[in-house]
């Protein structure tokens, strides 16, 4: 089992939250599916997409992407998401975002195995 959590920037806001509320109902439900299934230990339709940070591909309407990092053996901190339209910008933020969180936490990445 694996602990996701959302990250928060320095100040106050929640990228990924602020992403997910926007999405339709059907995107919503599929996006939440996937992360119960990651939770689970299904990483499978994550890949590595540089600087630490991993892409959740869902293969469901424009093609939606969450970005993550994984923090320790159990932790993984939900970043951003978007679609395969917008992936090379999405990606760039999600770098940012988890440069940020390991600076502000010291911590180091850990792969998928």
């Amino acid at each position: 089992m694996l602990e996701l959590l959302e990250y928060v920037t320095a100040d106050g806001k929640v990228p990924f939250r602020d992403w997910f509320d926007r999405l339709n109902a059907p995107a919503a439900a599929r996006v939440t599916v996937a992360l119960l299934r990651l939770g689970q230990g299904n990483t499978s339709s994550i890949k590595a997409v540089g600087a630490g940070v991993f892409e959740c591909r869902i293969d469901f309407g424009p093609g939606y992407r969450v970005y993550l990092g994984r923090s320790g053996e159990r932790l993984v901190i939900l970043l951003a998401g978007g679609t395969k339209q917008r992936q090379q910008r999405d990606i760039r933020l999600a770098q940012g975002l988890w440069a940020e969180f390991r600076q502000r936490k010291g911590q180091e990445t850990r792969p998928w195995h």
